[in-house]
């Protein structure tokens, strides 16, 4: 069954929507539903809940206007106890006879008086019919918490729940417990009249007690409550390949990896955005986007403050892409390692993002609206990672027309038009100066590697691997220029021409004489991966003469698809190394992939130019994480989506 709703504003009398029907969302239709409109909609979001629990979704018609949730009551809470007044042991029969109200949404299309108490009064007759149903017992008494920071508790008193006091601000982790500083009111509301003759307790005396360690809190037991609010991606879990109860150390692990960078921020709020952000990044169920980003970490009245920490808070990004360029060399940096360069373009509605245009966008194959970012990555047989990037600004965007949007999209004064070439030699002489990252070889895709000059600059310090398209002219032999024959007629012949005509790559591969080798790429998720190489010596084509002597490499894959490469290395190169380096090359793709897969590097919604630049090297310093992680854990998932062979 389809469940559809409207969102059109729900307002007016109580007595106009009724009646209600409360459904159980439990296994079935109704569940996704549940989640996704707790996970948009309520402040703390929505996690999995281990344990005993029942979701209810609340329709007047077919349109929804609430949801609840109930699950196992807390398992010691001095106020709760006291009221209650049982001993150890009658708590530990009787627990199970409590459930815990730990969600709690009226959805924000309705304006609907007393709606809230209403539902908290007609809720309690099918959850104990169905706590029973599903965990055979009967319910007794029912708790929750108010967090007074966001809530007075008014809708739960005129529903009829009593007040019995505060917690102390501790919440569970693992085994133990930490101290976030936030105590939460609590509030229950006995279901049985005669639940301590049921029990065999009478009340006692409540009083509150201190917590016993400094008014302060532990900056790092609270930073840690906030990351723990969502869970990780499960699916990112399972691409890391790491066991369930290395799940639990991950926030850990990510706040002694993020400390190394507390010196790339001028403040301690903006490192715990960062850290927020990161952790939002790699989160469970998340549009990743500032906003949601906010609401589910650091809670909706932060939402502005993470804003501004992109848009408006005073920090550098170089100096966080150069901490993480410092820490990731010490990683994989190798004699043997390769700089890739690559663009990726992401889609946009609207004009207003900064160097948003009509440009070809290689994910849809077309013309479409779209930033597009220059990339630089490096790969060695110890890993890879992203190094750092940079926004293309086409060049209308520095015209007077686009002055307005330069200045909402916070573009710096200095800043000017360049080409992606010219942007891409900026970033490997930036990474150049950093010193921190060897290599012999430099990858790229045909956005670059089609222009020979851009070649050539390369070149003049690097072997590089170049991509480049179908079309492109080469001769597969030095050709010798003269004169055509004179006709006998009309002027003589001043332009000389080749003895043989240049050919397109894609009919060099036609070739008969190609010898084609099959090369085993390493295991991947369905078995080992295959692909053809071959290589020959060619000379350029460079407007209309011959420029140098290159390899041309060839990759087939099992499709049929050919890849075309131009390659600088020495005649006597190795066929091994050449294809060692072909797969070197599509380590930046997998960074790609895996960000725009797990890391939300193209789900951001910012327009600002530094923005963009902050969001990229967040995901650059999470990508570094990862590769952290896969390290800590044995490698159990190979630093490779495939081997490399040996020199």
């Amino acid at each position: 069954m389809t469940i559809t709703y409207r969102k059109d504003l729900v307002a007016g009398a109580l007595k106009d929507i009724l009646p209600l029907d409360f459904k159980l969302a439990r296994q079935n239709e109704l569940e996704p539903l549940w989640d996704e409109l707790v996970r948009s909609h309520h402040y703390l979001g929505h996690g999995k809940m281990p344990g005993a629990h029942l979701k209810y979704l609340v329709f007047s018609g077919d349109t929804p206007l609430a949801a609840l949730s109930f699950r196992a009551a807390s398992l010691k809470l001095n106020p709760r106890d006291s009221y209650i007044g049982w001993s150890v042991d009658q708590r530990s029969k009787h627990l199970r006879e409590l459930a815990n109200n730990n969600r709690f949404l009226i959805l924000p299309w309705v304006r609907v008086k007393n709606l809230g108490s209403y539902l908290l009064s007609q809720v309690t007759a099918p959850l104990v019919r169905d706590w029973a149903y599903y965990y055979h017992r009967k319910l007794m008494l029912l708790e929750t918490f108010v967090d007074p920071r966001y809530f007075q508790g008014t809708v739960y008193q005129a529903a009829g729940w009593l007040h019995v006091g505060s917690t102390l601000g501790y919440t569970r982790q693992g085994a133990g417990y930490i101290y976030h500083g936030h105590p939460k009111e609590v509030y229950l509301h006995p279901l049985q009249k005669d639940f301590r003759a049921i029990i065999g307790c009478s009340r006692r005396p409540y009083f509150q007690n201190k917590p016993s360690f400094p008014r302060k809190p532990p900056e790092r037991s609270e930073i840690l409550m906030l990351l723990n609010r969502i869970d990780w991606d499960p699916d990112l879990v399972a691409e890391l390949s790491i066991d369930p109860e290395e799940v639990e150390s991950l926030t850990a692990l990510l706040l002694d990896f993020c400390e190394q960078f507390k010196g790339s921020f001028s403040r301690r709020d903006q490192f715990q955005h960062a850290l927020a952000y990161i952790k939002g990044l790699t989160g469970d169920g998340l549009v990743k986007t500032i906003e949601t980003i906010a609401i589910a970490v650091l809670g909706v009245q932060r939402v502005r403050s993470l804003q501004h920490f992109f848009t408006g808070s005073r920090w550098e990004a170089e100096k966080l892409v150069a901490k993480n360029q410092e820490l990731l060399a010490s990683t994989i940096a190798d004699e043997e390692g390769m700089l890739t360069l690559d663009s990726s373009e992401i889609l946009k509605k609207g004009k207003d993002s900064a160097g948003v245009a009509h440009q070809y966008c290689g994910s849809m194959g077309k013309i479409a609206n779209s930033q597009s970012g220059v990339f630089l990555g490096y790969c060695s047989e110890k890993g890879y990672g992203l190094l750092d990037q940079q926004l293309y600004v086409p060049e209308p965007w520095f015209g007077p027309d686009y002055e307005e949007r330069r200045a909402k999209t916070h573009f710096p004064t200095e800043l000017s038009f360049k080409t992606k070439l010219e942007i891409a030699l900026d970033l490997l002489h930036r990474v150049e100066q950093n010193g921190s990252f060897k290599g012999r070889w430099v990858g790229m895709d045909s956005t670059f590697g089609t222009d020979s000059s851009f070649r050539d600059a390369v070149g003049a310090k690097y072997y590089y691997l170049a991509g480049i398209r179908s079309d492109h002219l080469l001769w597969t032999e030095q050709p010798e220029f003269s004169y055509p024959p004179y006709k006998g007629r009309g002027p003589h012949p001043k332009k000389m021409k080749p003895s043989v005509e240049p050919l397109t790559v894609a009919k060099i591969a036609e070739g008969s004489s190609l010898r084609w080798e099959t090369v085993n790429l390493g295991e991947g998720a369905k078995g080992p991966i295959f692909a053809r190489f071959t290589r020959l010596r060619v000379v350029e084509h460079k407007g209309g003469l011959p420029g140098k002597e290159l390899w041309l490499l060839l990759r087939m894959n099992t499709d049929g698809e050919i890849k075309y490469f131009l390659s600088n290395a020495p005649e006597n190169m190795p066929f091994e190394n050449m294809v060692r380096v072909s797969k070197m090359r599509w380590t930046i793709e997998q960074l790609f992939q895996e960000g725009k897969s797990y890391l939300g590097l193209d789900k951001y919604e910012m327009r600002s130019y530094p923005g963009w630049h902050r969001h990229m090297a967040l995901v650059n310093v999470t990508m570094h994480f990862l590769l952290t992680v896969r390290q800590e854990f044995g490698l159990k998932k190979t630093i490779l989506p495939y081997p490399l062979p040996k020199n």
